[in-house]
């Protein structure tokens, strides 16, 4: 009778994996999975991006400067004065995005005098630093918004096409893409 030679023995048991932590694996593959989907639709569903073109939101924005942009946010609340929006002016498809911030709302009176933004003849509390606008543009002697229209300028107020130029004017909330929500690259909210 042949003996089995005593010394090393390579051979292991496999091992099995136990049902529950298979279930565990697959729970993890399904958050995942998941998760995944749930960004996708955030992203391309809820937002779409664009680029900031020219230095008119400057410090805001920089020329070039990518920009997620919230567009189902006006179709749950109106447009506040502040926020920073996407539009189309005239709702010319053909043009660009434009990127502004909302200075006057629907049924206000704007008035732009000694470089400053009057709204029904009371000066707009806003930061320092905005500087003095040279040309008032429309607004110079007051323009008077109708239902669903708004006032926007760029940051950089002398530096800016923006509701004051007779080609943009007023923004009808019709043509406003949605709100910019975040740059992109850097991550932080405007």
């Amino acid at each position: 009778m042949a003996s089995r030679a005593k010394g090393l023995n390579f051979y292991k048991k496999k091992k099995k994996l136990s049902s529950s932590t298979m279930r565990e694996i697959g729970r993890y593959i399904l958050l995942f999975v998941m998760a995944v989907l749930l960004a996708y639709f955030f992203v391309y569903a809820v937002g779409t991006k664009t680029s900031n073109i020219g230095s008119s939101m400057e410090p805001c924005l920089y020329n070039g400067q990518e920009v997620l942009i919230n567009r189902v946010v006006y179709n749950m609340k109106n447009p506040a004065r502040g926020d920073v929006v996407v539009f189309l002016p005239n709702g010319n498809e053909m043009n660009h995005y434009y990127i502004k911030r909302i200075i006057g709302l629907p049924g206000e009176t704007i008035t732009i005098s000694e470089g400053k933004v009057f709204i029904n003849g009371e000066p707009l509390a806003e930061s320092e630093t905005f500087d003095l606008m040279e040309d008032g543009g429309i607004a110079a002697k007051g323009l008077r918004l109708g239902d669903n229209e708004y006032f926007v300028l760029g940051d950089n107020r002398n530096n800016s096409e923006d509701s004051r130029s007779g080609n943009i004017g007023t923004v009808s909330k019709d043509y406003i893409i949605g709100r910019a929500w975040f740059h992109l690259g850097h991550g932080s909210s405007i």
